[in-house]
């Protein structure tokens, strides 16, 4: 078996567990989704294969489609009423993700999600936008299919559409948190008291709010902690648990939730989770910003501060980078120079020589009048 045989079979075998990873972790993860379903069984408030997907995606690129693919016709193969059906959900869930990858990709987005419209980008575009197309199709193959009735539409739809757009807000992140985590080494205990402290009080504000007493808004103030003091390692999971914990509380129609229709309560979960996962995902990003701007202003400080100690020094005179077309400015202007000084030096050559013959000129008059 020659040596470039081996390499191929490598890759294909690397391809081929990768798929299988990421299908695997697609089922497992909508089998605790589906614990919290609202419609027929298999439409959920929150849906987090759809997060996995878009953030396989973004960090393995475009071939992973086919392991989306397996793990949602391993998922929807019980759940469906009919082969067609299940097929064209399946096509659904796939086309979903991979419209949001394609939607991020055309915005530039960074998987470090450090800038302000990396975040806007994956609000609006990732998960408002790119999961219509799983919503649509697959409440439109319910509806087809007789599954659910004409007045049943819009509500599985707003479920279905709220699900996928969860799953993207508040799994995605915390994936993308995980491929860069690095465990702090040099944190110092005040960080480790805080950061426990944090979880704490997360778990204690879920399970006050998904009881009777509508306190889910106490939320806001432990993801704006999070955003503040941990940026998006901190805002991500933070988010995350309230969204949890706000949808428990939507499936068992507690707290605000009580007293309203589905369509209703889909709204209100909605409203609420997208503005945390807006209000934890900004405020992280603008923090990173902040952050790296203050980084900049220090090393631009830190140049300054040894440039002019170089000055002090005595005989050192500062040369600032140019740019490309500076640089070839600069090249045409000493040219140009060189051209005029020697411009200069054949003219003054032609003066001289010309007062030299009008001096010859001169000796040879005044002799010729004096003979």
């Amino acid at each position: 078996m020659t040596a470039a045989r081996r390499e191929r079979l490598r890759r294909g075998a690397a391809a081929a567990l990768e798929i299988c990873v990421v299908a695997a972790v697609y089922y497992g993860s909508a089998k605790l989704g589906l614990l919290q379903q609202l419609v027929r069984g298999q439409v959920t408030p929150l849906w987090p294969p759809t997060g996995i997907a878009l953030a396989s995606l973004l960090l393995r690129g475009p071939r992973v489609w086919p392991a989306i693919a397996l793990g949602a016709l391993l998922v929807n193969a019980s759940l469906g009423p009919s082969v067609p059906a299940v097929l064209a959900i399946v096509v659904g869930n796939t086309l979903a993700p991979v419209c949001s990858y394609a939607l991020l990709r055309r915005a530039e987005f960074r998987i470090e999600l450090s800038r302000l419209r990396d975040v806007l980008a994956l609000i609006f575009l990732g998960a408002f936008t790119g999961m219509l197309v799983s919503a649509t199709i697959g409440s439109g193959t319910l509806a087809l299919a007789g599954v659910v009735s004409a007045d049943g539409f819009w509500p599985t739809w707003s479920v279905w559409w709220t699900g996928d757009a969860m799953g993207v807000l508040v799994v995605t992140p915390v994936l993308l948190v995980l491929r860069s985590a690095r465990w702090p080494k040099d944190a110092p205990p005040s960080r480790w008291a805080e950061g426990f402290l944090l979880l704490v009080a997360t778990a204690c504000v879920g399970l006050a709010g998904s009881g009777s007493t509508p306190l889910m808004f106490l939320g806001f103030p432990l993801l704006i902690w999070a955003a503040f003091r941990f940026q998006l390692a901190g805002a991500a999971p933070c988010a995350l648990a309230v969204s949890t914990f706000t949808i428990v509380a939507a499936a068992r129609g507690s707290g605000p939730f009580a007293g309203h229709d589905l369509l209703t309560s889909m709204i209100t979960l909605q409203a609420f989770n997208g503005s945390s996962a807006l209000t934890a995902l900004l405020v992280a990003a603008a923090v990173s910003e902040r952050n790296q701007f203050q980084q900049e202003i220090s090393q631009a400080c830190g140049y300054l501060a040894e440039m002019v100690a170089k000055i002090s020094a005595g005989g050192y005179q500062p040369t600032l980078p140019l740019r490309f077309g500076e640089v070839n400015r600069a090249d045409e202007e000493n040219k140009l120079g060189e051209v005029n000084k020697l411009g200069e030096v054949n003219k003054v050559d032609e003066e001289t020589a010309v007062g030299e013959e009008d001096k010859r000129e001169g000796r040879g008059g005044r002799t010729g009048r004096t003979a």
